[in-house]
């Protein structure tokens, strides 16, 4: 008897953009937020006053939901629920966290995603198991004494969900 043949794996997909700007950073979250919808994970990585808040912020008008969107350092989790018919947005920030998934378990964030979109600052090694399917997110800035607002963005979409998604439609 032969065995099934194993589902291929699905191919990462990546692009990369130069954003010049906080309102560039600000209209990528805008226009990021129209491939979004609930059930979605977006890990947001790079250094302190990267752009990731001012990201989120843009997700935040793009998916229309209440509230100003500000960093939720000191409360970890955020909820902005939809003024319309779209998910939530559930905005955490796990930089005090110093734990995995368990550490997170307070923040009911696998009971959210289903219904949410779920965007983590700081999520790297504490959230990969909430799901395979996930966009993770790298802003690099030019650091020590600099002005520069120039930010160099690195979206991968990983798992089948991602695979579909016309993520290069942000390019231009």
């Amino acid at each position: 008897m032969e065995r099934p043949a194993a589902p291929a794996a699905h191919q990462a997909a990546e692009i990369r953009l130069t954003i010049t700007s906080p309102e560039r950073m600000r209209e990528l979250g805008r226009q990021l937020a129209k491939l979004l919808r609930a059930g979605d994970l977006v890990m947001l990585s790079g250094e302190l006053g990267a752009g990731k808040t001012t990201l989120t912020r843009g997700l935040g008008e793009g998916l229309g939901v209440r509230g100003a969107v500000t960093s939720p350092t000191f409360v970890i989790a955020r909820v902005h629920p939809s003024l319309g018919d779209g998910p939530p947005l559930v905005h955490v920030d796990a930089y005090r966290l110093s734990g995995g998934l368990d550490e997170m378990e307070d923040l009911d964030l696998d009971v959210s995603l289903p219904d949410s979109v779920i965007v983590v600052e700081w999520g790297e090694g504490k959230v990969e198991e909430l799901t395979e399917d996930r966009l993770q997110v790298v802003i690099h800035r030019a650091v020590g004494d600099t002005t520069d607002e120039v930010r160099h963005v690195t979206l991968t979409g990983l798992g089948e969900r991602w695979s579909e998604a016309a993520l290069e439609t942000l390019t231009g």
